[in-house]
């Protein structure tokens, strides 16, 4: 069945409850399922160079299974039960794939962005209690090895630490020159360090232990990292189960190829892309161990689409934009749909990327808390840009007001709550104490602010929580607004995500000085960058005003700072056109607007100054 109204999202809803379908229970379940049916199929593929002439690992479905059961195997043999904690500090290879899948198979698996500092990946491990760390092996050109060995030294209850060695992946000449400049391994703990290949190798191909016969926990994601203790959410198998479904019944068969240069560590690259492969038996390609961010990954995708014959692209708008700067040089006929999440999409941007890659986008909403997807503009139906779409089959959204607690109608802006089969309820995080607040009856209150139109597409409008997304990538304000608080000259922070073309927001911070302070911006900035530990919540933008705008209790009043952010940032991109930003108002269903003083003649270049940013704007004449 197609899917692209509300009434087939309902058709299949009503097809029967969610509980009595017939699907696999557990991760491993799911995964000998698809190897059952397609198992001489290719799976997933991992190259560690963006050349597309360069060495490519693929696994098929068997093999991935068998796989998989082997590294099962290892953690069980290295202590981990149902309920123990597997992390991995990585990023994307082969052995990732194996870890989150073998992980959550034994115990529970706890991925960790390894761009995080070591004192925040040494909370993760101790507040998750993890026994074992997979990390790599010390490699030229990243420091993961050495933050985890540092991470692991503030986390005595990591008791085993996996190596993973990049340079079996290498050829020719790189294989001979990288053992001569390898860093030294660092070794700053009590750990037992061991080879991750050789012991996987010692296990068997089948598991040598019962799969779990029920619904549980299986995997931990932090969420944010930009405060000294990121929160730890809670996925269990059902989940992640129902993620996979939802790619197997709407978005793919086992004919399809996906490219997802998305970090493992993710969501987004994890339940959702993978998900949706060990659902449908489509393979899926992992493209450098860094994805987007990999050497040349940008310059030679085109071609990678071609070379794997892609029918469906992983992506988010910075990527998108950055993509728009290199010709399509490569058939691409084979590329279907691009799923485009994690951030806003630009207007001008989608139609660029539509109009060049000859695709069509569909952007989605989800989120960590509710073991991801949420809604997407449909494949088969109408695509309304700048929405998040139709709420997919089992999935209830509800908009509820602030002021009264109460659902509200058509096009009234609210709290975007959820419920589906990936939220669990009352039980999001593993503290406790976290979860207080957090839900409007069994429906997940998510922080964003939206509204629903008369055909049901979700629109987002703000975020209650005031989080900064930087090019999908959460970042708490408050972290940024309590560094500065620790100047001597600052008596006041408040902290917002300004405008940018690339990363959709970038942090901003505005500052009111305790009286006759002496200091410069520059001097505030410097500060900043010192002691907020994470670099992507460095202040790209700080401003010391007179007197921040409050509210009649003294709480700094962020909407004013938007305004002025947005003001600041549009007047600087038509700086070279006839036009100037006349004010910021709030509309009822867009949030925020620009109004952008000028003549209408010039429409379509105020259009080619601004296309790329996500706040809207209204032109109005002089």
């Amino acid at each position: 069945m197609a899917f692209a109204t509300m009434a087939d999202r309902d058709a299949i809803h009503n097809e029967m409850p969610w509980a009595e379908r017939s699907l696999p229970r557990t991760t491993f379940a799911l995964l000998s399922q698809t190897a059952a049916a397609h198992g001489d199929r290719k799976a997933v593929s991992f190259s560690l160079l963006s050349d597309p002439e360069s060495f490519c690992e693929t696994l098929t479905w068997s093999a991935l299974q068998a796989k998989t059961a082997q590294a099962a195997n290892l953690f069980r043999d290295l202590g981990i039960g149902e309920t123990d904690v597997v992390a991995f500090i990585l990023p994307n290879a082969t052995e990732t794939i194996l870890t989150y899948l073998g992980g959550q198979v034994a115990g529970i698996v706890n991925p960790i962005n390894p761009l995080l500092e070591p004192e925040q990946i040494g909370a993760i491990l101790r507040d998750t209690k993890a026994k074992v760390v997979v990390t790599l092996r010390a490699f030229p050109k990243t420091d993961v090895a050495q933050k985890t060995a540092e991470a692991v030294r503030l986390a005595p209850n990591v008791t085993t630490v996996l190596e993973v060695d990049l340079h079996r992946y290498l050829t020719g000449v790189k294989r001979f020159v990288v053992p001569l400049i390898r860093p030294r391994n660092p070794v700053a703990h009590q750990a037992k360090v061991l080879d991750f290949n050789a012991e996987l190798a010692k296990r068997p191909v089948s598991l040598t232990f019962a799969d779990s016969d029920k619904d549980r926990v299986a995997a931990y994601f932090h969420t944010g990292g930009t405060t000294g203790m990121p929160k730890v959410v809670q996925h269990r198998y059902s989940g992640i189960v129902y993620n996979a479904w939802l790619g197997a019944r709407l978005l793919f068969t086992e004919k399809d190829v996906q490219i997802c240069p998305l970090p493992l560590f993710h969501v987004f690259a994890t339940i959702v892309s993978l998900g949706a492969s060990l659902g449908s038996g489509a393979q899926v390609v992992f493209p450098t161990p860094q994805g987007y961010r990999g050497a040349g990954v940008f310059d030679n995708f085109w071609k990678l689409i071609a070379k794997h014959k892609v029918s469906f692209m992983i992506t988010v708008p910075t990527a998108m934009a950055a993509l728009m700067q290199r010709k399509v040089d490569a058939d691409i006929s084979s590329l279907r749909l691009a799923f485009c999440g994690s951030a806003p999409l630009p207007l001008e941007l989608y139609k660029r990327f539509e109009a060049a890659a000859g695709v069509t986008i569909c952007e989605g909403y989800g989120l960590t808390e509710a073991t991801c997807l949420v809604s997407i503009n449909p494949p088969d139906g109408e695509k309304r840009v700048g929405s998040i779409g139709l709420p997919f089959p089992y999935t209830d959204v509800k908009i509820v007001s602030a002021a009264t607690g109460k659902p509200c109608g058509i096009d009234e802006i609210g709290e975007i709550c959820v419920a589906s089969p990936g939220v669990f309820s009352g039980q999001t995080y593993t503290d406790a104490d976290k979860n207080r607040d957090m839900f409007y009856a069994d429906h997940l209150r998510t922080g964003d602010l939206g509204r629903i139109d008369a055909d049901g597409y979700l629109w987002i409008t703000g975020r209650a929580k005031d989080l900064i997304i930087r090019g999908g990538h959460n970042i708490d304000p408050a972290e940024i607004e309590e560094a500065l608080a620790g100047h001597p000259a600052v008596a006041f922070a408040g902290a917002i995500g300004q405008p940018d073309a690339h990363a959709g927001e970038v942090p901003c911070v505005y500052l009111e000085l305790v009286a006759d302070a002496d200091v410069t911006e520059a001097a505030l900035l410097d500060y900043a960058k010192q002691h907020i530990h994470e670099r992507a919540a460095h202040p790209k933008h700080l401003e010391i005003l007179a007197e921040l705008p409050k509210t009649a209790v003294g709480k700094i009043f962020k909407p004013d700072l938007r305004k002025r952010a947005i003001t600041r940032v549009y007047a600087a991109a038509l700086a070279d056109l006839a036009a100037e930003v006349d004010c910021v108002v709030e509309d009822s269903k867009r949030g925020l607007v620009a109004q952008i003083s000028a003549d209408p003649a010039i429409a379509d270049k105020i259009t080619s100054a601004l296309g790329l940013y996500t706040i809207p704007w209204d032109i109005v004449e002089e």
